[in-house]
């Protein structure tokens, strides 16, 4: 062991087994020789190897010992529980050097820590932008200006293509709308499609009489705007015109397995014709899934796919969660039907006892490193960084490598 300041003191209790103060580069990750009981010259050359074999092993392998050596970007802090237990790096209480703590956000910010420097971002991304790069009044640009739309520094120029929110998208925006699209200022900036909008038919304010004006009715059909004229007839929502007859009007109901969205679209074994979430006809569940949160307006139903087998938000039935079993090292999963607990990368359950969760942090505790029970060498002070027992070169000057791994 080599003498080194670790910050606060760690009290590791006196192992009955202790791993061999070096080991051989089969040992790496884990602190300990897998073969219980091998000399070190077992561990380095063949049985039947004579002094000059010895010699070449010692001039050509890297021997590796237990280190209580903080691989790069890794470090003992004052808050520190085990030794080396800090990510510099990534630990947005101790970003870039223990104790610099990243800000806890707002106004549509939150900080994370990337590569020892705390980086901002905007919550609420396109629709707020941090252009100036400072922190202290957070995404402080609007992504909707033509100004800065969409980006910093992205200006619209052209007065007929104004900064707008792009059709079919959360925020996304962009100067002017693509084709087939016209920018509407009225009643509301926004794209609009006029091949099919009855307010925009053809042209921004073009709006359709629905009643046809006098036209000839009949039955399930309406007036509007059809190809970007108005006055076109067409059926109402969920019908349809399947026997081409226009006496007859629209005629057949189209939310039904056999005319699922369209005449002759017929669903699957084992599937329903569902209002989807565009409030279109589709043919939802096939085997494995089930119809869940089903409800009905007239003939018409509405539904969701899931596997009971494996969501965990309808575990077993519909609408049975399996959240409400969440602790703060474990999220809980759905398997076969049923709710099990799951720990988070980095925790372990090693006393099988639910009430304190995943109590094992396996990612720096050296008696459980890695998974329950992995034991790094405790009299060496060898610490466990990312759930692997730390090494170094045991002669620096003769074998090289890197410092700790």
């Amino acid at each position: 062991m080599r003498g080194r300041t670790l910050g606060p003191a760690l009290a590791l209790p006196i192992l009955f087994l202790i791993a061999p103060s070096c080991v051989s580069p089969r040992s790496l990750g884990t602190g300990y020789d897998q073969d219980a009981g091998a000399s070190p010259s077992d561990s380095f050359t063949a049985a039947d190897a004579g002094p000059d074999a010895n010699a070449d092993a010692k001039n050509n392998l890297t021997t590796y010992c237990p280190s209580d050596t903080c691989p790069a970007g890794w470090t003992t802090c004052s808050s520190s529980r085990f030794p080396c237990d800090v990510n510099l790096n990534i630990d947005p209480a101790n970003c870039g050097e223990c104790g610099a703590l990243c800000p806890e956000g707002g106004d549509g910010t939150w900080y994370t820590c990337v590569g020892g420097k705390c980086t901002i971002s905007c919550q609420y991304a396109p629709r707020h932008l941090d252009c100036d790069g400072l922190p202290d009044n957070g995404c402080e640009i609007l992504a909707s200006t033509n100004q800065n739309c969409g980006a910093c520094g992205l200006t619209c120029l052209d007065p007929d293509k104004p900064c707008v929110a792009q059709p079919h998208t959360d925020g996304d925006f962009r100067c002017g709308c693509p084709p087939p699209f016209i920018f509407c200022a009225a009643p509301w900036p926004r794209c609009v499609d006029p091949r099919s909008d009855d307010m925009n038919c053809g042209a921004c304010g073009n709006r359709c009489d629905l009643s046809g004006g006098g036209l000839p009715s009949y039955e399930n059909t309406t007036y509007g705007c059809v190809g970007g004229a108005c006055d076109k007839l067409r059926c109402e929502m969920n019908w349809a015109d399947c026997d081409q007859d226009i006496t007859t009007g629209c005629e057949t109901f189209a939310v039904t397995t056999e005319n699922c969205g369209a005449c002759g679209l017929k669903c699957g074994a084992g599937q329903e014709c569902l209002i989807n979430e565009m409030g279109m006809p589709e043919c939802m569940c096939g085997p494995g899934k089930t119809v869940c949160n089903k409800f009905c307006i007239g003939d018409s139903c509405r539904g969701e796919c899931r596997d009971l087998t494996s969501d965990p938000y309808h575990c077993g039935a519909c609408n049975f969660s399996c959240h409400s079993n969440n602790g703060p090292y474990s999220t809980a999963v759905c398997s076969f039907g049923t709710c099990q607990r799951k720990c988070i990368q980095g925790r372990a359950d090693c006393n099988g006892n639910v009430a304190d969760d995943c109590e094992v942090d396996t990612n720096s505790d050296p008696r459980n490193c890695g998974a329950c029970g992995r034991v790094c060498d405790a009299i060496a002070g060898q610490a466990c960084v990312a759930g692997e027992c730390v090494l170094e070169p045991c002669d620096p000057d003769q074998d090289g490598g890197p410092v700790a791994r």
